[in-house]
């Protein structure tokens, strides 16, 4: 990305009340960033999103000195910003609608790999939690796959030592500027890590890790990724935050079981329980519902056999087929309670009919 053409995608963020999906569209309509700086304000405001008040703090900003700095910091610091229309965006990120017009990275993986899993827990990390988490990450090695996590403290750290030690690349979504490591204890993981794989974040230098910046940066990391591992977790807390957001951007959620009466797993447990994810006991179980195995695929099922369902097994299979296949359609679908629909396609699962997706949605086994 040019220099100059940084200074004015920073300018533009700098404005007040101006985020990336109005700068997006600034930019879209004006033809380039530079441009929008040199637009009348009775043309800014026709521009949709952008009245008055925004019109006039655009027309009305002075204050390039930010942008240069920071464009000389990027420069001092070997830091490669990643703007929207480059090719080095993640693709998977440009698919959700709040991604961010500008991304800092510091390392040297590319984002547009084929597989790239999130790996995501509690801070207060049990034994079990760290080696369940290591075990994972070293199964994982053989299909290749970048390992995404947030540098946090517990999961977070496991994750990120275990695929350095796998040979794994491992980046590290930060709530901050990359003038700082937080939490400072993980500098030296961090340093390696920019060596197999990096630091990516969309906040400027100076830019501290204030709590609301968490959750900000917990939809990169759901967004830049194919899908989930949820390994250790209550059932409050960042992690949980993080593959929420998953399931709404349809990314595969997997999570670890743990015991009934273990709180640290309790978010785990009930997420599996609800069918927001499936529930993973080793990579292989991840590699067969993302379609990686290759060497070990499990036999296709047999083809339906139309003739050989019952009536309520019929008209749910036809609901299916239709693309009616969240349960409670499925019970406005053929008017009926749910848990006469939820017992019909118990039985139907366990004869291999029908499988179980998140979100209490259903597909065809074949």
């Amino acid at each position: 990305m040019e220099q100059e053409n940084l200074k004015y995608v920073l300018s533009i963020l700098n404005i007040p009340k101006i985020g990336s999906a109005h700068a997006k569209n600034l930019i879209a309509y004006c033809g380039s960033a530079s441009e929008v700086f040199r637009q009348k304000k009775t043309h800014l405001v026709r521009i949709p999103g952008i009245g008055a008040k925004l019109a006039e703090n655009i027309v009305g900003f002075k204050d390039f000195d930010k942008a240069e700095k920071e464009v000389a910091f990027i420069k001092k610091h070997d830091i490669k910003p990643i703007y929207f229309l480059d090719k080095e965006y993640p693709r998977r990120l440009n698919e959700i609608a709040d991604a961010p017009i500008l991304l800092f990275y510091k390392g040297n993986t590319d984002f547009n790999v084929p597989r790239l899993l999130a790996v995501v827990g509690t801070r207060r990390a049990t034994d079990y939690g760290k080696a369940v988490c290591e075990k994972l990450v070293e199964e994982l090695a053989p299909y290749n796959v970048t390992i995404v996590s947030g540098l946090a403290y517990g999961i977070d750290y496991a994750a990120h030592k275990a695929a350095l030690k796998a040979g794994l690349p491992t980046v590290g979504v930060l709530a901050h500027g990359l003038d700082m490591i937080y939490p400072s204890a993980h500098r030296s993981l961090a340093v390696k890590m920019i060596e197999q794989g990096g630091l990516l974040t969309e906040y400027t230098s100076g830019t501290g890790p204030e709590r609301e910046h968490f959750p900000e940066r917990n939809r990169i990391v759901a967004g830049i990724t194919d899908g989930l591992i949820l390994v250790e977790t209550a059932r409050k807390g960042g992690a949980l935050i993080t593959a929420e957001i998953s399931n709404s951007y349809d990314r595969e959620v997997f999570a670890v079981p743990g015991r009934i009466d273990d709180e640290s797993s309790a978010g785990c447990n009930h997420f599996i329980k609800v069918n927001k994810a499936f529930l993973a006991e080793s990579a292989a179980d991840i590699a067969y519902y993302m379609g990686w195995d290759d060497k070990q695929a499990k036999p296709k099922p047999a083809k339906i056999n139309l003739t050989n369902l019952t009536p309520k097994e019929k008209a749910i299979v036809d609901c299916i087929g239709k693309n009616i296949n969240d349960i409670d359609t499925i019970c406005l679908e053929l008017n009926a309670p749910s848990h006469e629909i939820s017992v019909q396609l118990l039985e139907m699962e366990f004869k291999g009919l029908v499988q179980a997706m998140p979100g209490k949605v259903y597909k065809l086994t074949s």
